[in-house]
Formats: structure tokens, C-alpha cells, sequence
């Protein structure tokens, strides 16, 4: 099948929508929100080619058991998208001896992808915020998935092309990291939208440890780690027909906007957006504390295997690997302790907030800096201990790994509720960004650099490798340490925030940027 270009597929998709949910969609009647149906099957001004938001121009709703279901969707393509992201790292030694690579290009694997992520993500943030959210999520599977299948077949002697094809699966995933939480943020509010991001952000550690399980277990069965990258294409194709036949293309602030009149806002422009954010101190502060998050996750996720190996092997548990089937079970364990660790730790985190906002409205950032700063020591004695004792390397791992999973729902429910409506999908391309280009876009190639400098001054000698990566780890606990610092600013800056978000309108961004643009028009009460 032919792709259309993105204004015609928009175009189609909307359309098809709109005879779809034509029960769900009642227009106000009078005032300067009634839109009649022009002949071309459009509303009012986008009859005479000027776009409004979708929100504008009618009430929306939708059933419960249709909400939920579209969640069910939503988290189930999330789980699939974490799972692509480490499928590699799982299989990372297999990788390094077939197509011959050292740890410091091994870490740039990583680094492609998500530089192509963090490249990608305010392009989707942009389309996100005006165009069909469903149809730039579907595109963002057939991206991910094609690369994924494409690259199983590519031979050792074009070891960029395998680097390419990381790329544009992080163009891929970019599109479902940047848009997926706002439609999330669209369909339900305040408690209900806490206990479904908690869920959403479950599956963030579930995907990725289930990407190392998979790859690793699908390389010991089939003794081709290639085959690991075949299969996850036949449950994108699953995920691509659900969000097609299940998710509908829900109107931006729809949730906020359920039972009120449509309210009449101006479209900003994406430098209104950005402006608008650059202000918002618990946006700017809360992205810098995502940001040390994910340059220890970066690391961690990418080289804990490795490390975790080369600690048996200096304990005398394991051969080292000199061939491309290496049949370590390290990537196994880790995908299963993050998988238990993620659960429970995101789960604890969301239950925390929800409680503690009741006798605290700053819970949410106090609970992200308090996490952190437990992490640090933590990571710091699973890495010094794991020369002298695995079982207590694991151990700290583990909790290093459940206070650092505490955040990803709380960070997202943040986001949600100081950033108005329609300006989400653009505030979650630059927390996304901003995270990899400071984050995990660096953090694995910087932390394989490391060790190669390292080894590099050392004896050759397995324990020296492993030392190296040791000590190339422990940047990492003082990431996390900074991370805290942030979230304990967004802290002091949430309440004000949150309280603008919800003024007068609800899509307003921002009197200085929009008071020429409203001069006339009536204020809607809250």
C-alpha cells in the first residue's frame, strides 16, 4: 500500500472519523463556536482554510468502557515500543562479535537511536498539537517495525546500515514517546488520569525488560540473534490494527472540556508554544530532573548486562565470550528484575502521589527527589559491590532500579497539570527531547568511552575490562543526585503553575502572547 502525504492522510483520516463518532459529536448551537458543514465536509473555518483546534468546535464525549479500551491499546503499543528500544542491548555481546565492534561504537548504537528520537520528537510534537494524532501514531509503527524487520538481514559487512536502521527505529519511536501520554491526558482527569498514566508507564520498565528477555531467550533457542528482531514485527502489525479499529482521534483538552461549552482560543504558533514553556518554571525544572533520569537508565539499561557478565566471569561463574553466541543468561536476569522492580515501583509511586496530594498539593516533585536520593547510594554500592559480592550487587540493583521506576508516572501526571490543553504534545517533544540530548542520547557511548580509555591504560585482562566499566558507571550516581535538586525546585514553582494552567479558557497560554490576538472576544468562566 502507498503512503499519502501527511495533509492528505490527515485530511481522510479526519473525515472517516467524523461519519465514525457523528452519535458522539454534538455542536453547540449559536455563538461564534457553531460551525455549519461546508460541501467539502468541513467545519466553519476550516471550510474557508483557517484552522481552529479540534476542541473549539464542539463538545466531545466518549463512553467509559471506550475510554478504557483505547488506554488498553495505548499501553499495550507502549510495551511493544520499550521492548524495540532494548531488544539490542539484551543481545549487545552477539552483536559486538558479529559485526566487530568495540564498547565505545557499541554505546553508539544506542546513541542513534535516540538521537534520532530526540531529532524527531519536536517535528511530532509540532504535527501532534494540529493534525491527526492518530494517523502520526500509526506512521510511527510502520516506521519502527520496517527498520526493525529490515535490519535482521543485514550482513557484518555493512555495519552502518545497522546503525542506520537503529536511527529511524528512534524516528519511529519518537512519534508514540512525544504524542501517546497527551492522548492519555485527553481522555481522562485528575485521579482517573494518575491511575491511567500509572499504567501506561508501567509497561516503560515491563517492555524493556521484556525486550532483553526476548532478545536473549530468542538467541539461545534459535542460536540466531537476529530472529529476536523478526518477531517483534508480527506484534507491531497486531498493535498497528488496534489503534486503527479502536483508538479514536480524540480532540485536544476533550477530557478538561466534557459537559462545558466549547470555548473559543487562538491557534498559537510553535514559538508562542516554546515561549510559553520557557517560562514555566515546573516545566523547565521537572524536564531537567527527566533529564538526569534518563542519562542513568541510559547507561544502566544499555550496559548492565554486559556488566553484570563480566562480574561472573571475574567471580569464576562464567567463561568469557570470545564467539557471537555467548549463552549468557545476564540479559535474562536483568529484563526479569526490571520487569518486578518497574511494576511494583511505578505502582508505589502513583499510590504515594494520589495519597499525598490530598494533605500536600507539592507531592508529586517531593516524591520524585525523594526517590532519587535514595537512588544514588543504591547504584553506588551495586557497582562497588559487585567485584566483592554479586548477590548483594543485585540486590542494591534491584533497589536502585524501584526508586528510579517510582518517577515515571508521577513525572508524566506533572507535565499533564501545568501545561494547558493543547500544548501538550509540543511540552512532551521538548521534555523529550531535551532529556536524550542531555540524557540517554550521550550516556551509553559516553559511558563505553570511558571504559575503551580506561582499558586502554590498563593491562589486558578480563578483570581490567571489568573494572573499567565499573568505574565508567559511577558518573551515574551523581547524575542522580542533580536530578533530585531539580525536582525539589519544580517544588517550589508547581502551585503557581498548575493555577494557570487552569485559567480562565483553559487554552489561553499566555496574556502577553495572545492579548492582541483576544481584544474583543468574552472570557469563558471556569
Amino acid at each position: 500500500m502507498q503512503l499519502c502525504s501527511a495533509p492528505i492522510l490527515t485530511e481522510k483520516l479526519q473525515l472517516a472519523l467524523l461519519g465514525m463518532f457523528t452519535e458522539r459529536i454534538k455542536p453547540q448551537t449559536g455563538g461564534p463556536q457553531s460551525q455549519s458543514l461546508s460541501p467539502a465536509g468541513q467545519y466553519g473555518a476550516l471550510a474557508s482554510g483557517t484552522r481552529l483546534p479540534s476542541s473549539t468546535s464542539a463538545s466531545w464525549s466518549l463512553p467509559r468502557w471506550r475510554a478504557y479500551l483505547a488506554a488498553g491499546v495505548l499501553c499495550y503499543i507502549n510495551l511493544l515500543n520499550y521492548m524495540n528500544w532494548f531488544i539490542i542491548p539484551g543481545v549487545l555481546l552477539d552483536v559486538q562479535e558479529y559485526f566487530h565492534i568495540s564498547d565505545s561504537h557499541a554505546g553508539l548504537l544506542q546513541t542513534v537511536f535516540i538521537s534520532c528520537l530526540l531529532v524527531s520528537a519536536p517535528v511530532f510534537g509540532y504535527l501532534g498539537d494540529r493534525y491527526s494524532r492518530k494517523a502520526i501514531l500509526s506512521i510511527g509503527i510502520l516506521l519502527w517495525s520496517g527498520a526493525g524487520l529490515s535490519s535482521s538481514f543485514i550482513s557484518y559487512q555493512y555495519s552502518w546500515l545497522f546503525f542506520l536502521s537503529r536511527g529511524i527505529m528512534g524516528t519511529g519511536a519518537a512519534s508514540y514517546s512525544t504524542i501517546a501520554p497527551t492522548v492519555l491526558g485527553d481522555l481522562f482527569v485528575k485521579d482517573q488520569r494518575t491511575r491511567a498514566l500509572t499504567v501506561f508507564y508501567i509497561f516503560i520498565p515491563v517492555g524493556s525488560g521484556l525486550g532483553y528477555v526476548l532478545g536473549s531467550t530468542v538467541a539461545e533457542l534459535t542460536g540466531n540473534w537476529r530472529w529476536a528482531l523478526r518477531i517483534m514485527p508480527c506484534l507491531d502489525a497486531t498493535a498497528l490494527a488496534l489503534l486503527i479499529l479502536l483508538v479514536p482521534d480524540i480532540p485536544r483538552g476533550a477530557a478538561e472540556k466534557q459537559g462545558e461549552g466549547a470555548v473559543r482560543t487562538p491557534r498559537s504558533s510553535w514559538c508562542e508554544d516554546v515561549r510559553y514553556l520557557g517560562r514555566n518554571w515546573s516545566f523547565v525544572f521537572s524536564t531537567l530532573g527527566v533529564t538526569a533520569i534518563a542519562f542513568v537508565t541510559g547507561a544502566l539499561g544499555f550496559w548492565a548486562p554486559k556488566f553484570l557478565f563480566e562480574a561472573r566471569v571475574v567471580h569464576g561463574l562464567q567463561l568469557p565470550c570470545f564467539q557471537e553466541q555467548c549463552n549468557s543468561q545476564d540479559s535474562l536476569i536483568f529484563g526479569a528484575l526490571t520487569v518486578a522492580t518497574g511494576v511494583i515501583g511505578v505502582m508505589l509511586g502513583a499510590e504515594a502521589s494520589r495519597k499525598y496530594k490530598k494533605v500536600n498539593p507539592r507531592a508529586e516533585p517531593l516524591i520524585c527527589a525523594s526517590s532519587l536520593f535514595a537512588t544514588a547510594p543504591c547504584l553506588y554500592l551495586a557497582l562497588i559491590l559487585a567485584s566483592r559480592t554479586l548477590l548483594a550487587s543485585y540486590v542494591f540493583l534491584a533497589l536502585g532500579e524501584l526508586l528510579l521506576s517510582c518517577n515515571w508516572a508521577v513525572v508524566a501526571d506533572i507535565l499533564l497539570s501545568v501545561v494547558v490543553p493543547r500544548c501538550r504534545g509540543t511540552a512532551e517533544a521538548l521534555q523529550i527531547t531535551v532529556a536524550h540530548v542531555l540524557g540517554d542520547a550521550g550516556s551509553p557511548y559516553l559511558t563505553g568511552l570511558i571504559s575503551s580509555v580506561l582499558q586502554a591504560e590498563r593491562p589486558d585482562s578480563y578483570l581490567q575490562h571489568f573494572l573499567s566499566l565499573q568505574h565508567s558507571f559511577l558518573c551515574c550516581a551523581f547524575a542522580i543526585v542533580l536530578g533530585a535538586g531539580c525536582f525539589l525546585l519544580t517544588a517550589l514553582h508547581l502551585e503557581r503553575d498548575q493555577a494557570r494552567a487552569r485559567q480562565s479558557g483553559r487554552g489561553t497560554l499566555d496574556n502577553k502572547d495572545i492579548a492582541s490576538r483576544n481584544t474583543g472576544e468574552p472570557r469563558a468562566a471556569i
